[in-house]
């Protein structure tokens, strides 16, 4: 018997490169299964966060229009930045001193 590594056959070649083929197709196919299977969940994830998004944008755009509708001089629901009420007495003051400074132009013009 000769020594060192036996000497391969074409056939046996060919038979064994097939068989590779064989499980990477076999891998490739699986992993598109799952893949599928991923993306129907994630699709499914999406519709429901839509369905919920459009839920709270029907809630939100009737407490909206309540709270537009009201002239309290209160900000909507939502809003997180409150306005400072100014008092009768500053408002005359700065009435006052703008109507002072406007006087003041006309006479300069």
């Amino acid at each position: 018997m000769p020594r060192g590594r036996p000497r391969k056959n074409p056939t046996d070649v060919l038979i064994k490169s097939a068989e590779m083929i064989g499980w990477a197709l076999g891998g490739i196919e699986r992993e598109i299964l799952e893949t599928r299977q991923r993306l129907t969940a994630l699709t499914a994830q999406a519709n429901q966060l839509r369905s919920r998004i459009a839920a709270k944008a029907g809630r939100t755009a009737s407490s909206d229009a309540t709270a537009a509708g009201s002239d309290d001089g209160e900000a909507p629901a939502g809003r997180t930045r409150r306005r400072r009420k100014m008092s009768a007495e500053a408002r005359k003051r700065i009435s006052e001193m703008m109507k002072k400074r406007w006087a003041e132009r006309r006479k300069k013009s």
